[in-house]
């Protein structure tokens, strides 16, 4: 009798009709003794899940890939041994040369998809360490360890005891089981390839180091709505630090109270806090969040302007002034047009 067992380099059209031949269940076990890829090795490729595919849908997208050269037989195989439904959508970054019983496997428990998360400019450990860790699929805790990690701090030269705003925003894309520590660094070196050699020269023209820029630029970026007010507002604080007037920025409160408010009460700016700008002159200990490159050349690169003062309008945009009376004068109209 001719032998059931097709070589593992048989035409598409031999593979059918063996496995009609057999029955599902032998072919199914015929198809695994040939180790069930029939495509060359080859190094890793991607292959997108989109959401609600179906496994018919999936298997051709994995033939397209490159990984399944059987397609047909493929489905087979899922439905003999019960794994042909609840596949996990996502971008999978698989080897070429796995066997069909890990293929499935990734794709019901998504193993190999890759993490994508995107950090906004202007968010804080607060936003990023849960969000981070959602995307991980790890806990909030080993971030929470990620951002001490001691050794980036002591290479970044940060006296702070977190990597806040360093985590540098932007999109990321992590491989399958990607570490906290290792998301963390990724993002640290985003940072760092971001710095510009000519802004060192730069910090010295302004006397200040690079933690008092990104320090300054946190504040920047979570002040500024318009990215054109950027240079301004800078100068606004820049002139400050000069004349040694408390910075007086709101959103340094936001970040000492530890959570987001509407709006500041007279009794919030009391808060004990070293990131009470309120209460402390100069800048606050270290970041308040993630500043982007624009935010980071403002601080480098104030605006020329006598201003020491802006109230922000309902609108977004902010009324500048350089005395204290211009100042309220300011505050004033807002409060008119915003009750018109």
């Amino acid at each position: 009798m001719r032998s059931l067992r097709p070589s593992c380099c048989n035409t598409r059209s031999a593979w059918r009709r063996d496995l009609r031949r057999v029955g599902t269940a032998a072919g199914a076990a015929v198809l695994l003794a040939c180790g069930g890829t029939g495509v060359p090795h080859g190094p890793y490729a991607r292959v997108t899940i989109p959401p609600g595919t179906s496994f018919r849908a999936a298997a051709d997208s994995l033939h397209r890939a490159g990984f399944v050269a059987f397609p047909v037989a493929f489905r087979l195989y899922a439905r003999v041994t019960g794994r042909d439904r609840d596949i996990k959508a996502g971008t999978y970054v698989l080897e070429r040369d796995l066997g069909w019983n890990a293929i499935v496997d990734a794709l019901r428990k998504g193993q190999g998809i890759e993490r994508k998360i995107t950090i906004p400019e202007g968010w804080s450990l607060r936003e990023i360490v849960p969000a981070l860790a959602h995307a991980l699929g790890t806990s909030e805790d080993s971030v929470n360890a990620a951002v001490r990690d001691t050794a980036l701090l002591h290479d970044l030269d940060v006296p702070t005891p977190t990597l806040e705003g360093y985590l540098f925003p932007d999109t990321y894309i992590f491989s399958y089981a990607t570490s906290a520590r290792t998301a963390v660094r990724e993002m640290v070196r985003r940072f760092k390839e971001q710095w510009q050699p000519q802004w060192d020269d730069r910090l010295q023209q302004l006397a200040m180091s690079r933690h008092d820029i990104v320090t300054l630029a946190s504040i920047i970026e979570k002040e500024a709505r318009l990215p054109e007010e950027r240079p301004v507002i800078s100068a606004v604080y820049h002139n400050r630090l000069r004349a040694q007037m408390p910075l007086q920025a709101d959103p340094t409160v936001q970040y000492a109270l530890g959570e987001h408010h509407d709006r500041l009460l007279y009794k919030d700016l009391e808060v004990q806090s070293p990131y009470n700008t309120y209460r402390n002159r100069g800048l606050p200990p270290g970041p308040i969040a993630s500043p982007g490159r624009a935010s980071i050349e403002a601080a480098l690169y104030p605006a020329s302007v006598p201003y020491l003062y802006f109230v922000a309008d309902s609108d977004g945009h902010h009324e500048f002034r350089t005395t204290f009376k211009e100042h309220t004068e300011a505050k004033a109209e807002v409060r008119r047009n915003h009750h018109r």
